[in-house]
């Protein structure tokens, strides 16, 4: 059997959902509908958490990074694979495979900080409240968003690297979307252990040791909570976390079944679909889920509207709906 490095192959083919052509169409629709969503949801976070001195906040400043991310993350995965299901083409030169795999672990893994970081936020705000201004000033923010950022880009080099070293087996058929790391792996017809043990060790401190840190910080806001007097107090301290522990769920519990699952479980095929959810789903509900359950959010989203033509009549039409279902 042919053996080449990874780095030796011109161009890749995707198999994506081509078995299933009724079914790649339906995704195409769904995936193109999830990208616009998410980045038009993302650019008004950013717009508003920028254009609004009343959202000038850590938690604000750190939702318009994830905002940011989550842009960079779904355009290197879905503007390719969009783009390839138009042309009828299915493939990918080598240099935007190895682009489109680090910018995705990239992002996976800065997205993983970055969350157990807000998590620390919401800790500081809840629990030491008076000290909060002092502990996350504006440089601390910074501080933390780029080390979020750095230890996310690291990880993903080192990686990216292992993989794009190794030798394959005379084929470049990845049966995937896109160039997903343990797709490419697949690959590959040489003794993979160090490869596998790199990726172990950067999953489990990215994925379970973050989780871990998310989980003790809302232990103690839990309890914060709970001694709280004031029921007004109290539903604003879960309403203020409700929306963070919602998007942490969601995207843990899909980031967990696709690179710790069992090795008796592999199916590509769910893997794929894992993959719509952990890249495109996931990224699309968080600007959602933060402007639904944030009041101040909604209100600078009205506020921008009001300051457009066009927003002014959006909100009078949905005005109109809500007089109109009332009576």
């Amino acid at each position: 059997m042919v053996q080449a490095n990874v780095t030796s192959v011109i161009i890749f083919f995707f198999l994506g959902f081509s078995h299933y052509p009724k079914v790649e169409v339906i995704v195409f629709v769904l995936c193109l509908l999830m990208y616009l969503i998410t980045l038009l949801g993302s650019i008004i976070l950013i717009s508003i958490t920028v254009l609004d001195s009343h959202l000038h906040k850590p938690m604000y400043f750190f939702l318009s990074n994830l905002s940011f991310l989550d842009i960079w993350y779904t355009s290197s995965a879905f503007i390719p694979m969009l783009a390839n299901f138009v042309s009828g083409k299915n493939t990918i030169s080598f240099l935007g495979c190895a682009a489109q795999m680090y910018f995705s672990l990239a992002m996976g893994s800065t997205e993983c900080v970055l969350l157990s970081m807000m998590a620390y936020d919401r800790y500081v705000a809840i629990c030491n409240p008076l000290r909060y201004p002092i502990i996350m000033n504006k440089s601390v923010c910074v501080q933390i968003a780029a080390g979020s950022w750095v230890a996310g880009c690291l990880t993903a080099l080192v990686e990216t690297v292992s993989v794009l070293q190794l030798s394959v087996c005379g084929h470049n058929t990845i049966n995937h979307f896109a160039c997903e790391i343990l797709a490419v792996l697949k690959l590959v017809c040489v003794d993979t252990s160090m490869v596998e043990l790199i990726m172990l060790v950067i999953t489990i401190l990215l994925l379970p040791m973050t989780m871990l840190l998310i989980c003790i910080s809302y232990v103690f806001i839990l309890s914060n909570i709970l001694r709280i007097s004031s029921v007004d107090g109290q539903s604003k301290a879960f309403s203020t976390c409700a929306a963070h522990l919602t998007v942490v769920i969601l995207f843990y519990g899909t980031a967990l079944s696709m690179y710790l699952k069992p090795s008796a479980i592999d199916s590509q095929e769910i893997d794929k679909f894992t993959a719509l959810v952990y890249g495109g789903l996931t990224p699309m509900l968080n600007p959602i889920i933060y402007s639904l359950r944030n009041k101040e959010v909604k209100a600078a989203v009205k506020k921008l509207l009001i300051r457009n033509p066009f927003g002014t009549v959006l909100i009078s039409a949905l005005n109109n709906i809500g007089a109109s279902r009332l009576t």
